[in-house]
């Protein structure tokens, strides 16, 4: 296995860090971010949304579960907040498959509540908080 990394010294280095990511992941379609509370999975998935050209606001879908975005492309990106699920059947009730095998882009957070339903061709991207508060984004592959 491969590991990648990037790392973002603060939020000036955001979008840049978004535009590395997108490269380096393109192929995927299914990308959940594994990291503690307040490491940034929010923000970054909004500069990622950014730099595909999504002009909405981009917030956590915590209450929602999953809020969708059209890039200047027309491409639908949905964004998962699994953060408030309780029960595997809380996500499959809101037809999580149906999001998963649409081909759309998927951007999860807090994918660990629902690990069992994630696909196997999944992205696991994992979010570090260092010591003087930058971030390191970094996977497996």
């Amino acid at each position: 296995m491969a590991r990648t990394e990037i790392h973002i010294k603060d939020l000036g280095g955001l979008d840049k860090a978004a535009g590395d990511f997108l490269e380096k992941a393109g192929r995927h379609r299914l990308i959940a971010f594994y990291a503690p509370m307040g490491a940034g999975k929010t923000t970054f998935t909004a500069a990622l949304c950014r730099r595909l050209g999504v002009t909405d606001q981009v917030c956590s879908p915590t209450f929602t579960i999953v809020n969708e975005y059209i890039t200047s492309s027309g491409q639908t990106v949905y964004h998962f907040d699994f953060y408030r699920i309780n029960r595997l059947s809380e996500a499959v009730d809101i037809g999580i498959d149906d999001y998963f095998y649409s081909g759309n882009l998927c951007l999860i957070e807090w994918p660990e509540n629902i690990g069992e339903l994630l696909p196997e061709e999944t992205l696991k991207v994992n979010i570090r908080v260092n010591p003087d508060m930058s971030r390191t984004i970094w996977w497996e592959e």
